[in-house]
Formats: C-alpha cells, sequence, structure tokens
C-alpha cells in the first residue's frame, strides 16, 4: 500500500536538522499533513585492526544524557562522498587514519519520520597520525576486542544505532555472534 504525495514545504530550517510538512493520502484514502525530519546523511567507519580490536570512543551525549561507546561517524558534507567522511571523521575525532575503506552496509534509522541514511564502512587497520584535531568528540578512544562487543551491548555501554549496526555487521562477518 503506498501512500501518495501532493507536495512538501518546509517548516523550519537550520543547519543541522530540518523540519518539513508533506501533504499526503494515505491508503485508507486520509488525506493529511505529515511531519518529516530531514537530516544529512551519516556516514561511520568500523576500523578492525589485526588483534580483532575496533577503534571506539567514549563519549556523552547532552541531548539523552548518556554516556557510550561509539564508531567514528559524522555528517557528510557537500561535495563529499560518504566514504571520504568516514575517512575524514575517524581522523579528526580519533588521530587514527583507517586503510581503506569499504562498504559494510547501509541503513536508514527511522525512515518512518526522517529522511537520513547511515553508511557504514569498515577499514582493517589504520595508522597513529596523532592526536585528534577535534576536541569536542569523546572523552577517550580505545581499540575494544570484538570479543567484548556482544556483552557491552548488553550492558547499554554501546547505544547508538549506527554504532550498534555497523558493529553487528562486523560481528555476524567475523562469525562472533
Amino acid at each position: 500500500m503506498r501512500w501518495k504525495s501532493y507536495g512538501e514545504r518546509p517548516v523550519h530550517r537550520t543547519p543541522w536538522v530540518d523540519l518539513w510538512v508533506a501533504d499526503v493520502e494515505q491508503p485508507d484514502g486520509a488525506r493529511r499533513d505529515y511531519y518529516v525530519v530531514k537530516l544529512r546523511n551519516l556516514a561511520a567507519a568500523a576500523v578492525v585492526n589485526e588483534r580483532r580490536e575496533v577503534l571506539m570512543m567514549w563519549r556523552h551525549r547532552f541531548v539523552t544524557d548518556s554516556w557510550a561507546w561509539e564508531l567514528p561517524m559524522g555528517l557528510v558534507e557537500d561535495g563529499e562522498t560518504p566514504a571520504e567522511t568516514a575517512a575524514r571523521e575517524t581522523l579528526e575525532e580519533t588521530g587514527w587514519r583507517p586503510g581503506s575503506l569499504r562498504p559494510l552496509i547501509y541503513a536508514e534509522p527511522a525512515n518512518g519520520i526522517t529522511d537520513s541514511q547511515h553508511h557504514l564502512f569498515r577499514a582493517d587497520g589504520a595508522t597513529y597520525v596523532g592526536p585528534p584535531t577535534e576536541q569536542n568528540e569523546s572523552d577517550r578512544i580505545e581499540w575494544v576486542p570484538l570479543a567484548d562487543i556482544r556483552g557491552m551491548i548488553d550492558r547499554r555501554e554501546i547505544i547508538s544505532s549506527g554504532s550498534l549496526v555497523g558493529l553487528l555487521y562486523v560481528l555476524m562477518d567475523a562469525g562472533m555472534r
């Protein structure tokens, strides 16, 4: 059952998030306004070293007032590919330059309310360049054993959907479910 759109218009726009209202007809024939959150796309990197550890950041998210481990990630800038974003964000946020990135998985985390696309990549290995240049991203940067990831998820030490999707896919790929 497909919804029919009669157009949409912006309600509020910022550099981070836009709120739009769409004039839609639902499959049952009801026609109404439907609010859509438009976000810039996101790219993340799961960087795994030869010791089967993944590069992660311990950080605070003020919106939910929560602390958790996350993969390096950020918003795709105009003129930048998602892979370029994942590489840039990894270097800026951790001080590690990832090896060659390959697509890991694509996700739309809340496609009933937002158009945000998440592009997750994997790199096998990284080179330490120096301290992170982005000072507002994390309190700690560590290589976390893949064998510890499941327990960290169960203890809610990893809660971001981008990190969860990427890490679970890495674990499935490694046969470590």
